[in-house]
């Protein structure tokens, strides 16, 4: 990754684009940050200089010009490296800012709420029916957790602190990394899978993960409730419906899916026991475009990798 920091100076030369849907706020902090204007909305042609670029997409015209680094203003970048081969030493860093905490609280919302049956009581308001349901604690109960970096670890920090029992599922076995109380490998996950109370996803979509949770993934939790706050291409829709009609999974609750915006044909609405959030989970704030961009601008400037680089090659 090293060899894609930009040369000593040459971050102070670069041209500063940004795309025409970044904010006025996001602009003055790029400004004040750089010290140099930024050039909003992008010409038909590259420039011939050295540019750095802020947005969510790479115009392909760009995609031939010398340019130096790519600040995403979301936190995947799927659809960016999806889009065609990525310039041959650019830096490509992404997003995150405060997404970890926010989607660590929407994950334990969905916990709790499945624990005091909030979506059964909503729908007997609904029918004016009055029967009591017996509310579930969270203490002591297993979340497994596909997805151990700054994402997962944030949901795992959040949930054992309410007292549950977390453990990480990530490319290898390993040693617990932050908020984890065991990390196990994806090859590896079948007895925590089928002890799992809650299985949440918080997986970024490559060739690897693309269809990830199958069949035979889903056959293998033991009536779980399902979270997907990763990407909705990592889920075989279809065999989550049948893991739900069986019993296999007992609730899902789905930030995103594999195509989006989902219209009110989409399979989606009726599947049992789903509740559906149009990928609102971690909405990136103006702010923590502007914080990003300062901690890798700070980070270059030192001769060091940002936090929020990208391995092009892995696909995050």
């Amino acid at each position: 990754m090293t060899e894609n920091l930009p040369a000593p100076g040459l971050l102070s030369r670069a041209r500063l684009l940004a795309a025409p849907t970044v904010g006025a706020s996001v602009v003055r902090g790029l400004e004040r940050i750089t010290g140099r204007p930024v050039e909003q909305g992008f010409s038909g042609t590259p420039p011939e200089e050295p540019f750095i670029c802020v947005g969510a997409t790479l115009p392909d015209a760009l995609r031939g010009g010398p340019l130096v680094w790519f600040h995403s203003v979301n936190a995947g970048t799927d659809a960016l490296l999806g889009a065609g081969p990525w310039p041959s030493g650019a830096l490509l860093t992404r997003t995150v800012g405060r997404m970890g905490e926010r989607i660590a609280q929407y994950v334990l919302a969905w916990v709790l709420a499945d624990c005091q049956s909030v979506p059964e009581f909503a729908a007997q308001h609904a029918r004016a029916e009055w029967r009591r349901i017996p509310s579930e604690l969270a203490t002591g109960r297993t979340v497994l957790i596909y997805g151990t970096g700054r994402i997962g670890s944030a949901v795992a920090g959040l949930l054992r602190a309410c007292g549950i029992r977390t453990v990480g599922v990530g490319r290898g076995a390993r040693t617990a990394s932050a908020g984890f109380d065991r990390v196990v490998g994806a090859d590896d996950d079948a007895q925590s899978l089928a002890s799992a109370r809650w299985v949440v996803s918080t997986l970024p979509l490559t060739p690897a993960t693309d269809g990830f949770f199958g069949t035979d993934r889903f056959a293998g939790m033991g009536g779980a409730t399902f979270i997907n706050v990763g990407r909705g291409a990592t889920v075989d829709m279809r065999a989550l419906e049948a893991a739900l009609h069986t019993g296999a999974v007992g609730r899902a609750v789905l930030d995103v899916l594999p195509e989006e915006p989902a219209g009110p044909g989409d399979r989606c609405w009726q599947l049992p026991r789903t509740v559906v959030t149009s990928h609102s989970a971690g909405i990136t704030a103006d702010e923590d475009i502007v914080v990003d961009f300062a901690a890798c601008w700070e980070a270059m400037a030192q001769g060091r990798v940002p936090d929020t680089a990208v391995d092009v090659g892995r696909g995050y």
